[in-house]
C-alpha cells in the first residue's frame, strides 16, 4: 500500500532527508526550521489540505521536524545518516495507526480555528498535583466528566466532535471538565485507573466511574445525571408542600421551592442541589401537573417563567424570591449562597459553628456570636420564639444568632455557665479567637426569658459591645461540638458502601481487571486495617496505657501550649539579615501596610535564637504583610541605641533605668540579645518584645511592651533583676517563649507603638571599624 511504501521510505536512511523534505540546507538556523515547519504544517494539514498525498506529506514534515528540532537527533543523522528509531520503525507492523504510534506530533504551532484538540482541551488539562489538591476535593461539590487521550491516540479523533458539544453544554450548568493527556501525566492515568484511550469517565465525591457506553451527547448526559445521589431534589405536589417546609426544623435547613413546566428535573437545579446538599433542601414542583395547581397559585406563581423560593423559619412568606427565563447558574449560586444559612439556625455540629462564627482576623471583621443556651421541652418554646423575635428585628453583618439545646451539647454548656454557675435558658456573648477552641465571651446580665426587659437589656449590652470589645471578659477553651445528625450520617455510609459494591459488580461484568484494581485495592485495604486492628487490640497488654494516661494528664503546661499552635501556611520561614544593603528596601521604603518583625541577635546566639525565632513565627508565615529580618549587634551595635533613644516611650522608667544603672555599674553597653521589633517603615512606629527568661520555677517572669503598660516601677524593676540574676544559667532560647502571643498581639493590632521622627541614618548601621 502506499502508506507501507511511506513507512518504508523513512525506515531507510538514504531515502529520507529530513532537510530535503523541509527544503533548509544542513547549516539552517532552529530559528529557520520552526519557521519553515509552521509554514509546511498549514500547507500540508489533511484539515486544510484534502488532495490525496496531503496526509503522508504532512507526516514527512512532521518526523523531519522531530529530527531536526532536537540537537541530539540532528547530530547522530549528520554523522550517521540515521536516527535512533529507524530501526523500531522498520520493525513496526504494517498499517496506518501502528505507524503513527510511532510519532510526536508537536501541533503547538498550528494556528487552525478549533480544528486541533489541543485548543479545545488545553485549558481542561490536568496534572497530577492539581487533581489531588484542587479536583478532588472539588468533586464533593460537583461531578466531573474526564476524559482519557493521549497525543498518538487517532481514535481519539473520532469522539472529538460530540466531546466538543458536550463540554459546551454542561461546563455552563456547573459540571467540570477535565482531560488527562495519558502520555504526560501516566501517574496521574495510574491513579484514575485508566489505561487505555480514549477512556470517559465520571468523577464525584471522590469516586471514580468509567463510562461504558456509546460516545453519544445524549449519553454522556445521562451519565452525569446518573454520578448525582438519588433524591437529590423532593418532588413537591399539593400534598406533600407544607410538610416539605415544615420540616425545616429537623433538618435545621433552609427549603428552596423551584417551579418549573418540565416532567424531569432539570440537570441545572439537581447539580445546585448537590453543590448545597449541606446547607439547603431542595424541592421540585412541575408546575404542568394538576395536583400542583394549589401550591402554585398559594405563592402566586407566574408559570411562564422558571421560579425559586427560599424559605426559613417562616414557612408562610419567602425570605428571597427570584424568576426569570433562562436563569444562569451564577444566579443561582448568589440566590442560595446568600441564604444558605437559617436566620437563627442551631449549632449541630462543629462545622456549622466554624461557618457561622468564624474566628476572628482582623480588628475590623469581628463576627460576634450572640447563642441562647435553651431546651428542647414545652416550657422553652416561648423563650426561644422572643429570641427568634429579636434576632429578626436586629440583622447585622458583625452578628450572629444561634441556638443550642443543652442536652444535645452538654460539654459546649457546660463550659460556658460553669463561672456564674447558671442554668438556661442564658443568652452568651462570644467571640472565637482560635481555630483551637479560644473565646472570649460573657453572659448577659438578667438571664432570657423572652420580656421586653429582657430584649432592651440585650441591646444595650450588645451596643456596649460594638462600641467596646473588651467588654468579653472571660476567656475559655470550648470543646468540640456534637454532631448531633451523626445517625444521618451512618445511613449516609451505608448508601456509600452500597453504590461501591454496585459499581464493583458493574465492572465484574463489563469492565477489565486493570480497572477494578481501585475497588479491589480501597475493600482489601479496609479489610486489612479492620482485622489488624482487632488482632492488635486483643494482643496488647491494658495496663501499658495506664502510666500514659498519667503522664498525659500530669503535664497541662503542654496541652495548654498546643491548643495554640497551628498548622503552618509555608513549609519554612525566610528570615533575611538586615545589613545596610537590605536595609532601605526592607525598612525605609516598605511597602504601607507591610511589617518587618526583626530580631536582635549576637554572633554567638545567632544559631540557638533563629531556629527559636523560626519556630515561633511558622504559623504566621502565611501572611503576605508580614516578613522577617535579624540583626546583628556584633555588627551593629549603636542602631538600637539610636533607635531606643528616638522613643523614649520605649524605654523602661526612670527609676528602673536607676536601678540598672547601679546594677550595670560596671557595663556601659546595653544588652539587646533576644529583643523582637515589629517595624512599620511606612508610617515610623515599632512594637517590642523584650526577651522572657524562663527557669524550672513556676514564677516566671517575662517583659515585654504589653507588661510594661501593666505594672509598676517597683515591680518591673524586681522582675527585671530576677531576669538578670538567672539569664547566666538559663538557655538563650527561652528568651523567645513567648513570642508567640506576642505575634498574636500584634496580628490584633493591641500592642503598645512608639512612634519616631525618623528611622536611624545608614551611618549608624554601619559598623565602626
Amino acid at each position: 500500500s502506499l502508506v507501507s511504501k511511506v513507512g518504508n521510505s523513512l525506515a531507510s536512511a538514504p531515502e529520507f532527508d529530513p532537510y530535503k523534505v523541509l527544503g533548509v540546507s544542513r547549516h539552517a538556523s532552529q530559528a529557520e526550521i520552526k519557521k519553515v515547519y509552521k509554514r509546511l504544517a498549514r500547507e500540508w494539514h489533511p484539515d486544510k489540505n484534502k488532495s490525496p498525498g496531503a496526509e503522508d506529506m504532512f507526516i514527512k514534515i512532521t518526523k523531519s521536524y522531530e529530527i531536526l528540532s532536537n540537537e541530539e537527533r540532528r547530530a547522530n543523522y549528520d554523522r550517521f545518516g540515521q536516527m535512533d528509531e529507524n530501526q523500531n520503525l522498520a520493525r513496526a507492523p504494517q498499517g496506518f495507526r501502528h505507524y503513527h504510534d510511532s510519532f510526536y506530533f508537536d501541533e503547538s504551532f498550528f494556528h487552525f480555528p478549533r480544528t486541533s484538540r489541543d485548543f479545545t482541551d488545553s485549558k481542561h488539562l490536568f496534572h497530577y498535583n492539581q487533581y489531588i489538591s484542587e479536583v478532588l476535593p472539588d468533586s464533593f461539590k460537583r461531578p466531573y466528566l474526564i476524559k482519557i487521550t493521549s497525543e498518538w491516540c487517532f481514535t481519539c479523533i473520532h469522539i472529538e466532535p460530540v466531546w466538543k458539544d458536550t463540554v459546551q453544554e454542561l461546563e455552563p450548568l456547573g459540571v467540570g471538565i477535565g482531560v488527562v493527556d495519558i502520555g504526560y501525566e501516566r501517574q496521574l492515568a495510574n491513579h484514575l485507573g485508566a489505561h487505555r484511550t480514549p477512556s470517559i469517565l465520571g468523577l464525584i465525591n471522590g469516586k471514580v466511574t468509567f463510562f461504558h457506553y456509546a460516545v453519544v451527547r445524549e449519553h454522556l448526559r445521562q451519565f452525569v445525571e446518573s454520578l448525582l445521589p438519588q433524591k437529590l431534589v423532593e418532588k413537591v405536589t399539593d400534598n406533600s408542600y407544607l410538610e416539605f417546609l415544615n420540616s425545616w426544623h429537623e433538618e435545621n435547613k433552609p427549603r428552596v421551592l423551584m417551579f418549573d413546566v418540565a416532567s424531569n428535573i432539570p440537570l441545572l437545579y439537581k447539580l445546585t442541589a448537590f453543590a448545597y446538599k449541606d446547607y439547603v433542601r431542595f424541592g421540585y414542583v412541575d408546575m404542568g401537573l394538576t395536583e400542583t395547581s394549589k401550591v402554585v397559585q398559594r405563592f402566586n406563581i407566574n408559570t411562564y417563567a422558571p421560579t425559586m423560593l427560599l424559605f426559613k423559619e417562616n414557612t408562610d412568606k419567602p425570605a428571597d424570591v427570584i424568576q426569570a427565563k433562562g436563569i444562569k447558574k451564577q444566579i443561582i449560586d448568589e440566590f442560595v449562597s446568600n441564604n444558605r444559612f437559617l436566620l437563627v439556625p442551631r449549632l449541630v455540629n462543629q462545622k456549622l459553628f466554624d461557618e457561622l462564627c468564624p474566628v476572628k482576623q482582623f480588628h475590623r471583621r469581628r463576627k460576634y456570636c450572640v447563642l441562647l443556651v435553651t431546651g428542647e421541652v414545652e416550657q422553652f418554646v416561648s423563650v426561644n420564639e422572643a429570641f427568634f423575635d429579636f434576632a429578626s428585628s436586629n440583622t447585622k453583618e458583625v452578628l450572629r444568632f444561634a441556638y443550642v439545646y443543652q442536652r444535645q451539647q452538654q460539654p459546649l454548656c457546660d463550659t460556658l455557665l460553669k463561672k456564674e454557675d447558671t442554668t438556661p435558658p442564658q443568652v452568651i456573648l462570644l467571640e472565637r479567637r482560635s481555630a483551637t477552641g479560644r473565646v472570649l465571651y460573657r453572659t448577659v446580665t438578667g438571664g432570657w426569658n423572652g420580656s421586653d426587659n429582657d430584649k432592651h437589656r440585650l441591646l444595650e449590652q450588645l451596643e456596649l459591645l460594638q462600641r467596646d470589645p473588651s467588654y468579653l471578659t472571660h476567656d475559655a477553651m470550648l470543646p468540640e461540638l456534637n454532631n448531633e445528625f451523626a445517625s444521618m450520617f451512618l445511613i449516609q455510609w451505608i448508601n456509600t458502601a452500597y453504590d461501591y459494591l454496585a459499581q464493583f459488580y458493574f465492572d465484574l461484568l463489563y469492565s477489565n481487571w486493570r480497572e477494578m484494581m481501585p475497588v479491589l485495592s480501597l475493600i482489601f485495604s479496609a479489610l486489612f486495617i479492620l482485622f489488624g486492628t482487632v488482632i492488635i487490640q486483643a494482643f496488647s497488654d491494658a495496663g501499658e496505657d495506664k502510666p500514659a494516661k498519667q503522664k498525659a494528664t500530669g503535664s497541662p503546661k503542654t496541652s495548654w501550649f498546643s491548643c495554640y499552635s497551628r498548622p503552618p501556611k509555608k513549609n519554612f520561614v525566610e528570615v533575611t539579615e538586615l545589613t545596610d544593603i537590605t536595609y532601605t528596601s526592607n525598612l525605609v521604603r516598605l511597602k504601607p501596610g507591610h511589617i518587618n518583625v526583626v530580631l536582635i541577635l549576637t554572633d554567638a546566639s545567632k544559631q540557638v535564637l533563629l531556629r527559636k525565632f523560626a519556630k515561633e513565627v511558622y504559623s504566621f508565615s502565611g501572611s503576605q504583610t508580614l516578613h522577617y529580618s535579624f540583626l546583628n549587634v556584633d555588627k551593629h551595635s549603636q542602631w538600637m541605641d539610636s533607635l531606643m533613644e528616638s522613643a523614649p516611650d520605649a524605654r523602661p522608667s526612670d527609676r528602673l533605668d536607676k536601678e540598672e544603672e547601679e546594677e550595670d555599674s560596671t557595663s556601659n553597653k546595653s544588652d539587646y540579645t533576644g529583643h523582637v521589633l515589629a517595624l512599620n517603615g511606612h508610617k515610623k512606629y515599632f512594637c517590642l518584645f523584650r526577651p522572657v527568661f524562663t527557669g524550672e520555677e513556676a514564677e516566671c517572669s517575662r517583659w515585654s511592651d504589653e507588661d510594661a503598660a501593666t505594672a509598676g516601677p517597683s515591680k518591673a524593676s524586681r522582675s527585671r533583676s530576677s531576669s538578670r540574676q538567672k539569664a547566666t544559667t538559663l538557655e538563650i532560647h527561652h528568651k523567645l517563649d513567648r513570642l508567640g502571643l506576642w505575634m498574636e498581639r500584634l496580628m490584633e493590632g493591641t500592642l503598645p507603638r512608639h512612634y519616631i521622627p525618623a528611622w536611624p541614618g545608614l551611618d549608624t548601621i554601619t559598623p565602626q571599624k
